[in-house]
């Protein structure tokens, strides 16, 4: 068996460095527990993003992975497979919506929503042709492919990958006022993050979102929601758009609804919307595939029973409690976030918030940290309240709180 440093060593060696991941080589993994090579044991803070909501290992998702491996795991869209027709009618259930546009990663769910966009615009909305407008929010992260760096505020994933796509404009997340400035005759769409995972677990003022619907409505411009992230049952509710009672024209949806088993992502709207699309017009060979269903409606199963919800609600109550009775005391300037979801803002004095990631794994806590002074706490939905403790207590060992 190699060490972490022999591992470490060959993927810097042999990979591209696009990440810059914390010194720790993980090679199994168990709810909210993971081991690393030397066997050593984690407590995931971070949940794949939110990917892994359900726990590692879990054992419906694996049971419905395995029942599916020995059946048929790709047909591609070419035929129909008996797994499909459930997976859309479910999952257009849940959302409340008509119609599922599958694909793999959410990114690939953000562009397919921007095609859409702009499609509906051109021919329902009539719009000029090439004359289509999306406004987004500065700070947003949607995923890094080139038309979605394009719109993207962060130098890291923008700077050098131009010429850059047009067609969007960017106005601060939160601000109604410029949002409303930024609408004109050739909006298609607006979208945005609920919350803003990537820039920190931002939570938009009180009454943001539902001025936003509002504001679309009026204007005939659609209301994509991008709940990669805060979706799935990660708030406290099935979507972070729930917490304001609002519905938007579209959802965009990833990371959890494959149970950390197998990449799943999808566009999910009404007819009217998604009925722009006829056959060879967008489509993915591994998009909607049979184990990716298979997965998701075990996903969607587990999320109708409202559990997940509750937990994320009860244990993120207890989490931001806890948190918050952090700051002010020189060790943490502010606390955000909405269910098992928090952007912690460290105090320089204590460290940056790489520095407090790699003192928490020393202690055997996962989190990641985002733009210099931040770390992110999203644990897996699973996690009982007594490792959550733990997993505080180490933070406040390392904060010196």
């Amino acid at each position: 068996m190699s060490t972490t440093a022999d591992a470490i060593r060959s993927a810097d060696a042999h990979s591209a460095h696009t990440y810059h991941p914390l010194p720790v080589v993980v090679a199994t993994a168990e709810g909210a527990w993971m081991t690393d090579v030397e066997g050593r044991r984690y407590l995931d803070m971070l949940a794949g993003y939110s990917a892994l909501n359900f726990g590692h290992g879990n054992r419906r998702l694996l049971d419905a992975a395995h029942a599916q491996l020995e059946r048929v795991t790709l047909t591609s869209r070419a035929f129909h497979h008996d797994r499909f027709a459930d997976f859309c009618t479910e999952l257009a259930a849940l959302c409340g919506k008509e119609a599922v546009l599958p694909m793999n990663t959410g990114a690939e769910a953000v562009e397919t929503a921007v095609k859409t966009a702009r499609k509906w615009g051109y021919e329902v909305k009539g719009v000029p042709d090439g004359h289509a407008k999306i406004v987004v929010a500065a700070d947003n992260f949607h995923g890094r492919t080139t038309t979605i760096v394009s719109f993207s505020t962060d130098h890291e994933a923008r700077d050098h990958y131009g010429p850059y796509t047009p067609g969007f404009e960017i106005v601060p997340y939160g601000d109604l006022t410029a949002l409303a400035a930024a609408v004109t005759s050739n909006t298609v769409a607006v979208l945005l993050e609920p919350i803003q995972g990537e820039a920190g677990v931002l939570v938009p003022p009180a009454g943001y979102l539902r001025g936003v619907r509002e504001l679309t409505r009026e204007r005939n411009v659609l209301f994509m929601a991008d709940e990669i992230q805060s979706g799935l049952g990660r708030t406290g509710k099935t979507f972070a758009c729930e917490h304001e009672d609002v519905v938007p024209d579209v959802y965009i949806l990833g990371k959890a609804l494959g149970g950390g088993v197998v990449p799943v992502s999808a566009v999910v709207a009404d007819l009217d919307v998604l009925g722009v699309f006829r056959p060879g017009e967008h489509g993915s060979t591994f998009g909607g595939n049979p184990l990716a269903c298979a997965v998701a409606l075990e996903v969607i199963a587990m999320l109708r029973t409202g559990e997940y919800q509750q937990r994320a609600t009860e244990l993120g109550d207890h989490l931001h409690r806890e948190l918050n009775l952090l700051v002010g005391g020189g060790a943490v300037t502010a606390v955000r976030g909405r269910g098992l979801w928090a952007g912690v803002d460290i105090d320089p004095s204590r460290g940056t918030g790489r520095e407090i990631s790699e003192k928490l794994m020393e202690l055997g806590v996962l989190v990641k940290d985002t733009h210099g002074s931040t770390i992110r706490i999203a644990p897996p939905l699973v996690i009982s309240k007594e490792d959550l403790d733990w997993g505080l207590d180490q933070l406040r060992s390392v904060l010196g709180a």
